[in-house]
């Protein structure tokens, strides 16, 4: 069953992106640049939808980044802010003992984890985290749910859910999927199974 159009975005820079600390399920915010990047996409949702942006389901991820990205997106959409649901299989893999640290400091506390999961990224699974192949198959899941009833749907998620998705639609290999590109300032729209990026 072919996905119904998605409008996907994925959630503004926040300091611990610029620190290059792995995220995962923490609630970090939104900094000042993440919310100019939340502004812009709005702002190019508003010309890609039209006058009328009626008929769509608001969907994000239950985190703090996501959510708040959302509401500035509906706000340049002229909608209320909080007029959306949140969905939690649209969370950002969990990384686990590894959140709050970068990849650097890890190297030095765990390099012998950090080398396992360099050499196989899709299948690693950090302490208390997810691997690359559990967060495609909770991604697997919502998408066909979402397709089962055909709305077209804006959706507000994490670089990881980004990844699979591109996966999903685009066919590619499992290896390749962790390190495609997910960038926080350009909409990624899915239509007729092919990806568009605006």
């Amino acid at each position: 069953m072919a996905p119904p159009t998605i409008y996907f975005i994925r959630h503004g820079q926040t300091d611990w992106n610029v620190a290059r600390r792995l995220q995962g399920h923490r609630d970090i915010p939104l900094n000042d640049t993440g919310r100019s990047q939340a502004a812009r996409n709005g702002r190019t949702l508003r010309r890609l939808l039209g006058s009328a942006p009626n008929g769509l389901v608001f969907l994000s991820s239950p985190l703090k980044r996501a959510r708040e990205t959302m509401e500035i997106v509906r706000g340049e959409l002229g909608l209320p802010p909080r007029g959306y649901d949140t969905e939690p299989r649209l969370r950002e893999i969990s990384f686990g003992a590894f959140e709050g640290h970068s990849w650097s400091e890890l190297m030095v506390r765990q390099g012998a984890l950090v080398a396992a999961r360099n050499r196989d990224p899709w299948r690693f699974r950090p302490q208390g985290g997810e691997s690359y192949v559990e967060l495609y198959d909770r991604v697997a899941a919502w998408l066909e749910d979402l397709s089962s009833h055909g709305t077209p749907a804006v959706v507000v998620s994490h670089g990881g859910v980004c990844r699979c998705l591109q996966g999903l639609i685009g066919g590619h290999p499992p290896a390749e999927i962790p390190a495609l590109e997910a960038p926080q300032d350009q909409i990624m729209v899915i239509h007729d199974s092919e990806i568009h990026w605006r």
